[in-house]
């Protein structure tokens, strides 16, 4: 078993442990966005089409932030679940706006 590892090695395919750095600065930044996005709701005398909008861009910059530290969807050769995921929310978004225009007319 070592021989294969030492192959491995030798072509540069071992895979690199990142350490729980990362992680921990991840989990950190997702405790603070999630206490801010609290803190805005909480406050209300704020005007609320402004809360919607910003909890929408805090909503997307958490699942940016998993994605990529938790799901490691930065790192190589996660290019078919990327595209899934896109799909799937292209898919999500044309059905909500089809139902909006549906339930308008």
């Amino acid at each position: 078993m070592s021989n294969q590892h030492s192959a491995a090695e030798e072509q540069g395919q071992r895979h690199k442990h990142e350490g729980p750095r990362k992680h921990i600065v991840a989990f950190i930044f997702s405790i603070l966005l999630t206490i801010i996005a609290f803190a805005m709701v909480a406050a209300g005398e704020i005007n609320t089409t402004f809360i919607y909008i910003f909890l929408v861009f805090m909503a997307l910059l958490q699942v940016f932030i998993q994605m990529s530290f938790w799901m490691h969807m930065k790192d190589r050769g996660h290019i078919f679940p990327i595209v899934g995921i896109l799909m799937g929310v292209f898919v999500v978004f044309t059905i909500v706006i089809m139902a909006e225009y549906w339930a308008w007319w």
